[in-house]
């Protein structure tokens, strides 16, 4: 058996980054289990998400690991958007729509996603737990390709500014729009830390902004 697959180690730039500094990196294929909603983060529909991504992921993990391929399941990833990009500025929550998502091994099949969710629902079952998210979850691959990445450290409510300086500021210099939803991967884990102290980082897929002259 080799070593234990590592993103934070094997990967290491797409995983760090310094605070009050935008790096522009290339981020290559990356494959995920994901479930996407809409609400309020700190609501039922997210806890339920959550709440079924983690078990399919260990029992990934575990399948992953009796194979000799053992790999460390990475921090929470979640992307953000909304039909209307006021509703992040107003704080209104039941608009944004999320894809709550955990890096897997690039060779994780559709079988393996569906033989996990199956041992994940037997477990969940037994403790009474709510499995309907289970069906919501997908194996998804996706390229964002250019992207500005930085470190907020503090809580989530606190980088409104340091989004808006890229929005309004950095893009437009640097002639960038954006290429896909907002995305955060969490560092830290918000139950054993605090507020202040959280690290996140803060990364948004850009492109050239094309001329229509």
């Amino acid at each position: 058996m080799t070593g234990k697959l590592d993103f934070k180690k094997s990967d290491k730039a797409f995983y760090a980054g310094k605070q009050a500094r935008w790096d522009r990196l290339t981020i290559p294929a990356m494959t995920f289990l994901c479930i996407t909603g809409q609400g309020d983060p700190n609501g039922p529909t997210y806890a339920r998400a959550l709440a079924v991504l983690y078990p399919v992921a260990y029992a990934i993990k575990f399948a992953h690991k009796a194979r000799g391929a053992d790999f460390v399941v990475p921090p929470l990833e979640a992307l953000w958007w909304a039909d209307d990009p006021s509703v992040f500025v107003s704080g209104t929550r039941s608009a944004w729509q999320w894809t709550a998502q955990l890096r897997l091994p690039d060779d994780v099949t559709q079988d393996d996603l569906d033989t996990a969710r199956d041992n994940a629902a037997a477990k969940l079952s037994k403790k009474g737990s709510d499995t309907r998210a289970l069906a919501e979850l997908r194996h998804e691959t996706r390229t964002e390709g250019d992207c500005l990445q930085t470190l907020h450290i503090g809580p989530y409510t606190d980088e409104a500014p340091t989004l808006a300086h890229l929005h309004d500021v950095l893009m437009p210099e640097q002639n960038l729009t954006f290429h896909g939803p907002h995305h955060e991967i969490y560092l830290s884990d918000p139950r054993r830390t605090a507020p202040e102290k959280l690290r996140t980082l803060l990364r948004q897929p850009v492109q050239p902004v094309t001329s229509t002259g």
